[in-house]
C-alpha cells in the first residue's frame, strides 16, 4: 500500500472517464474546487486540545465502543484502519493496526485533519458526505494522487430522530476495503452505531435532536432552553426542518419562509407586513390561502404551532437554529458560532424576510471570524460555499499563517484565481 508516484494527470482523467458516475461526478466537482489533483491534500484544522474538547462533547463519542467491537477489533491484523469524521468531514478517531496508522498518517489521514471533497477531492469520506450515503473509492479513482494507493468505503451516520447527517464511518486499506462485502459490513456497523444514539437519547444520555448541533459544536449556551422547545432549522437547507414533539418533519420552502418570519415577529404581523416580508409580489388573497395550507400542515405535526390570525403570529416560542448563531457571535464565541452554522438561511429563499435574516447571519458569523485571530476559525470558514469569492477572507488566512505553512500554496492558488475571476 506505498504511496505511488504522481502519475500523468491524463492516464488518470482517462481512467475516471470509464468510472462509474459517482467517481466521475465527484472529480467535475472536484476540478472546479481544486482545479488540479496536486493541489489536493488533506489538512490538520483540530489540534490536540480543540480535538480532545470537540471528541468528548461529539455524540458520536457515545457510539464509538459500537464502531470498535463491529469495524475496529474483526480488522486488527487485516491492515485496514476505521476511521469517524464529523459532518464536515473532519477525522475525529482513526484506529486499527499500528503499522497500517503509521503509514495512513503520511498522507494525513489521522485525527483533527480535515477529509471534506472540498479539500482532499474524491475519497470515501468526503464524496459519502456530499451525497449522502454510502460510497466507495478505489485506488487510482482518488482525485490526490497521494491518496491513490489507498482504497476506501464510506458511509454517512445519521441522526435517527431527524436524519440529519452527524458524521461518516470509513474503512480504508488495501483492495479488501473496497471488497463488495465491505460496503455491507461498513453500513451493518452504521445502523448498529444509530440504534445505540436512539438508546442512549431514551435512556437521557444523549441531548434532544434539537440540540445535537450545539452539543458537536463543544460550545453550547449555558443553560439553554431552546433544546426543549420546538425548533425550525434552516441553514444550509432548501428547505425547513421542523423538529417538534420528538418528530422531524420536513417543510415546503413557502411554509418555511412564513414561519421562520413568524419565529421573529412575537407580537404578530398584520397580512400585509407578513406579505411583504414573504412574497410582496402575490396579492394578500394568495398568502391568506398559503396560510391556510400551513395551518392544516401544522394541525397534523406540530398542533402548538398552528399561526392565530389579526394579527398573525404564533402561539408560543419557535426557535430558529439562525437566531442560535446570532447569540454565538453577540458572546464572542466564534467557534460555536462556526460550529452550529452548516451555510446560509434558505439559499434559495427570495423572500425579502429570510434575505435580511441570511445577511444578518451570515454577516455576524463573517466579523466573528475575521475578528476572532484564530486561524483555525479562518480555515473552516473558506470552506463554506459563501467563502469561495471572499478576497477579505482568503487574504486574511494567508497573512496569519507561517511562513512554511503547507496550507499557503492552495491559498494563493485560490487568490490568483479569484484574482482573474473577480477582474
Amino acid at each position: 500500500m506505498d504511496v505511488p508516484g504522481r502519475d500523468d494527470p491524463g492516464d488518470h482523467l482517462i481512467e475516471v472517464a470509464r468510472a462509474g458516475d459517482v467517481v466521475r461526478e465527484s472529480w467535475h466537482r472536484s476540478l472546479a474546487r481544486l482545479r488540479e489533483p496536486d493541489a489536493a491534500a488533506a489538512e490538520f484544522v483540530l489540534d490536540a486540545t480543540d480535538l480532545s474538547a470537540y471528541r468528548d462533547a461529539h455524540p458520536l463519542a457515545g457510539v464509538m465502543p459500537v464502531v470498535r467491537r463491529l469495524l475496529v477489533e474483526p480488522c486488527t491484523d487485516s491492515g485496514i484502519i476505521v476511521a469517524v469524521g464529523d459532518a464536515r468531514g473532519r477525522l475525529l478517531w482513526v484506529e486499527g493496526e499500528s503499522g497500517a496508522r503509521r503509514r495512513a498518517e503520511r498522507i494525513a489521514f489521522a485525527p483533527g485533519a480535515d477529509w471534506s471533497e472540498s479539500v482532499v477531492g474524491t475519497a470515501a469520506p468526503g464524496t459519502s458526505l456530499v451525497l449522502r450515503r454510502g460510497v466507495q473509492v478505489a485506488g487510482s479513482e482518488h482525485f490526490s494522487p497521494q491518496v491513490r494507493g489507498w482504497h476506501c468505503t464510506a458511509v454517512p451516520i445519521r441522526d435517527p430522530d431527524t436524519g440529519d447527517v452527524l458524521g461518516v464511518v470509513d474503512m480504508t486499506g488495501g483492495a479488501q476495503a473496497v471488497a463488495p462485502h465491505a460496503l455491507a459490513l461498513v453500513s451493518a456497523a452504521v445502523a448498529a452505531a444509530q440504534s445505540e444514539i436512539a438508546l442512549q437519547r431514551l435512556r437521557g444520555t444523549l441531548p434532544t435532536a434539537g440540540s445535537l448541533s450545539a452539543i458537536a459544536g463543544a460550545a453550547a449556551s449555558p443553560g439553554s432552553a431552546t433544546a426543549s422547545r420546538p425548533q425550525l432549522r434552516v441553514l444550509g437547507r432548501d428547505s425547513g426542518l421542523l423538529v417538534a414533539g420528538g418528530t422531524a418533519t420536513m417543510l415546503s420552502l413557502r411554509h418555511t419562509e412564513i414561519l421562520a418570519v413568524l419565529a421573529r415577529r412575537p407580537d404578530g404581523l398584520r397580512l400585509d407586513e407578513l406579505s411583504a416580508l414573504v412574497n410582496p409580489e402575490a396579492s394578500v388573497t394568495t398568502l391568506r390561502a398559503e396560510m391556510v395550507r400551513l395551518r392544516r400542515r401544522l394541525e397534523t405535526v406540530a398542533p402548538g404551532l398552528v399561526p392565530q390570525s389579526r394579527p398573525y403570529r404564533l402561539p408560543g416560542p419557535l426557535a430558529l437554529d439562525a437566531d442560535a448563531v446570532l447569540e454565538h457571535t453577540a458572546r464572542g464565541w466564534h467557534r460555536a458560532a462556526l460550529e452550529a452554522y452548516p451555510g446560509e438561511v434558505l439559499p434559495l429563499s427570495d423572500a425579502p424576510g429570510i434575505r435580511r435574516l441570511r445577511a444578518e447571519v451570515s454577516g455576524a458569523v463573517r466579523d466573528a471570524v475575521l475578528g476572532s485571530g484564530s486561524t483555525d476559525a479562518l480555515l473552516h470558514f473558506l470552506q463554506l460555499p459563501e467563502a469561495d469569492t471572499d478576497a477579505e477572507a482568503w487574504m486574511a488566512t494567508l497573512r496569519r499563517l507561517p511562513p512554511r505553512s503547507p496550507r499557503r500554496d492552495r491559498i494563493v492558488r485560490h487568490l490568483e484565481w479569484l484574482d482573474t475571476e473577480l477582474a
